[in-house]
C-alpha cells in the first residue's frame, strides 16, 4: 500500500511540476496532459467536479480554499478525493 501510495504521490508531483510550466488551467487541458492509459481512462469517468478539485488541489489551493470554488464543504472534497483514491487504487 505504502508503495502504491509513493507511486501515485510522485506522479502527481511530476504532474504538478508539469503544470506549473505548461500552465494547465482547465480540467480538459489537465486530462490532455495525462500520458498513462490507465489513469486516463479513469479519470474521464469522473465527474467535472471532481477534477476541477484535483486541478485546484495540483494548483496548490488548500481544501479549505477550494470548498467555496466547487460549492461543497471540506468533508465533501475529502470524499470526493477518497473515493477518486479508491478508483485509482484498483487500477494502479
Amino acid at each position: 500500500f505504502y508503495r502504491w501510495t509513493n507511486d501515485v504521490a510522485e506522479y502527481l508531483e511530476d504532474m504538478a511540476d508539469r503544470e506549473r510550466q505548461a500552465e494547465v488551467n482547465t480540467v480538459a487541458e489537465l486530462l490532455d496532459e495525462i500520458e498513462s492509459e490507465n489513469l486516463y481512462q479513469v479519470l474521464v469517468t469522473v465527474d467535472g467536479r471532481t477534477l476541477k478539485i484535483v486541478l485546484l488541489k495540483m494548483q496548490g489551493y488548500s481544501t479549505k480554499e477550494i470548498a467555496p470554488l466547487v460549492h461543497l464543504t471540506t468533508g465533501a472534497i475529502y470524499a470526493r478525493l477518497d473515493h477518486l483514491r479508491k478508483k485509482l487504487r484498483k487500477i494502479l
